[in-house]
């Protein structure tokens, strides 16, 4: 069956489902029978994908463009514009959302592009295309619609989404906050669906089957009564499977909101805590409002009185920061106990007043995606490598809970020095941050635990044995025992007076102190 118009998106995982791309079919219209939603990933070949959408004829190709798929979604539009003159591409998205900061190629191989929340523009912009009018602009900038008049797409999400993909929600959009590198600083505030309405489309997703819902929302508790709301109408289903994530401001944690967080049972609740930086004087500069004080307490309550699984954000290579400094926050955040901590590296997103910053700090962005840092005035362009492989690794070290007794191995007062060690070692035997095999890694590991910083052969081995075991995998591998006895032959030759471990970590301190 041939569509005049077709809604597509290039995902980065078959288990993400665009919201995005149900918000548009959702509000179409009469055009709505016209009209279907095609998604793919990053795994599939531009032309296997254009042989899909052009199977259909369909008049108009809206293409959904992000960060993560930017350069295939062009080489898509290409190869669309090439082989079918006639087919009219529109492009929508964050990475089109400025048109005196447009990716290469977009105004060459698409013939519109709609700028900001598309959800009633595409559908106009498509009505007028079909009518044979000719749109006064090749770039047409959106308004942000009246949440009251939008149709909410969430019964379009099908079967085989709510048994395989993740179910995003969102109760409310923007963000009233303005941290200069994020997309949201643009907003003017945050905008609040009708409760009663978000909640009874809840209820028939709940209905369908769905029991994880990950709430896109930037600003989750950001309005007491609407949050705790929600939380009620979650808690009064009583339902174990559930899983809930959200994205917490974290230095906002009123005592109402609290005595609902201690109610859900362990599994259900997963929060995102956008800490990014801990120096006050960066976050000035970059307008971010965070009390520091109220943050750690509130993460420290959080850990000790609720069973929630905190996942922890951090920012490497904000205007302002060093490598010293970061340190320092890696080590304050890691003390608080998150389950999680994501080591981002900075971006510099479309729009951002990041960009502001960029001759005074001298930042160095990568000119292709995701754009992140390569150098500023305080961290070099080796610096933000060491910290891009530490990234890495932490996440498959710590993040993973592969290594839970390992982890409690290092120096909670030096930890990032003393990973920062690990993470050398690590990338200078195998040359790899990825493809690793897990029984490499756990060599990798206890190597550097013992060679680099000096701890115990025996216990290390004693502990990795365990973590190795909880694996899955059965005995102490054998290279423990081998690295046991080098090591007790290596300590037993030395007489220069100082344990390996002061040694390597006083290199780390002035690696620290001088980079």
């Amino acid at each position: 069956m041939s569509r005049d118009i077709l809604i597509a998106t290039i995902n980065a995982r078959y288990h993400h489902a665009s919201l995005g791309l149900r918000y548009l079919y959702a509000n179409l219209g009469p055009l709505q029978p016209r009209a279907a939603i095609r998604e793919f990933t990053l795994e599939s070949r531009s032309q296997e994908i254009a042989e899909i959408l052009l199977a259909d004829q369909p008049r108009i190709i809206g293409l959904g463009v992000y960060i993560w798929n930017v350069e295939e979604s062009i080489r898509l539009a290409a190869m669309i514009k090439s082989i079918e003159p006639d087919c009219l591409v529109i492009a929508g998205g964050p990475e089109v959302g400025f048109e005196d900061d447009l990716p290469d190629g977009i105004e060459r191989w698409c013939d519109y592009i709609v700028a900001g929340q598309g959800d009633f523009a595409f559908r106009d912009l498509c009505r007028q295309l079909l009518d044979g009018e000719s749109p006064a602009s090749r770039f047409i900038k959106s308004d942000n619609p009246r949440l009251d008049k939008l149709q909410l797409p969430y019964a379009y999400y099908d079967e085989a989404d709510i048994a395989n993909r993740l179910i995003y929600v969102e109760a409310s959009r923007g963000c009233p906050f303005k941290c200069e590198f994020c997309l949201s600083s643009l907003d003017r505030t945050a905008w609040n669906f009708n409760l009663d309405r978000f909640l009874g489309e809840m209820d028939d997703l709940y209905r369908r089957g769905v029991r994880h819902f990950k709430f896109v929302d930037r600003t989750f508790n950001l309005k007491r009564s609407t949050t705790t709301r929600i939380l009620e109408y979650f808690l009064d289903k009583n339902d174990r499977d559930l899983f809930l994530h959200f994205e917490l401001i974290p230095d906002r944690l009123p005592e109402e909101l609290k005595q609902y967080l201690i109610r859900f049972a362990p599994g259900t609740l997963q929060f995102e805590i956008g800490i990014q930086t801990f120096n006050r004087e960066v976050q000035t500069l970059i307008s971010r409002r965070q009390d520091h004080d109220k943050t750690c307490e509130n993460m420290t309550w959080l850990k000790a009185n609720t069973h929630a699984h905190i996942h922890a954000d951090l920012i490497f290579g904000l205007p302002g920061e060093d490598l010293e400094s970061f340190a320092r926050g890696f080590n304050t955040l890691y003390a608080l106990g998150p389950d999680e901590i994501q080591l981002g590296i900075l971006k510099r997103l479309r729009g951002t007043p990041i960009s502001r910053h960029e001759d005074a700090y001298q930042l160095r962005f990568n000119p292709s995606p995701p754009y992140q840092i390569l150098s500023t005035d305080r961290v070099s362009f080796t610096d933000v490598q060491r910290v891009n492989r530490f990234a890495r690794y932490w996440d498959m070290v710590a993040n993973s809970g592969r290594f839970a007794g390992t982890m409690r191995l290092f120096n909670e007062a030096d930890l990032f020095a003393e990973f920062m060690m690990v993470t050398d070692h690590i990338y200078a035997a195998t040359q790899k941050t990825h493809q690793i095999a897990l029984p490499r890694l756990f060599e990798r590991m206890f190597d550097a635990l013992v060679h680099e910083l000096g701890r115990d052969a025996t216990q290390v081995a004693k502990v990795m044995s365990a973590d190795f075991e909880r694996g899955g995998f059965k005995g102490a591998p054998a290279f423990m025992t081998t690295s046991r006895q080098r090591v007790t032959s290596n300590n037993l030759r030395s007489n220069n007076g100082h344990s390996a471990r002061q040694t390597r970590h006083a290199q780390a301190n002035n690696q620290l102190t001088h980079l």
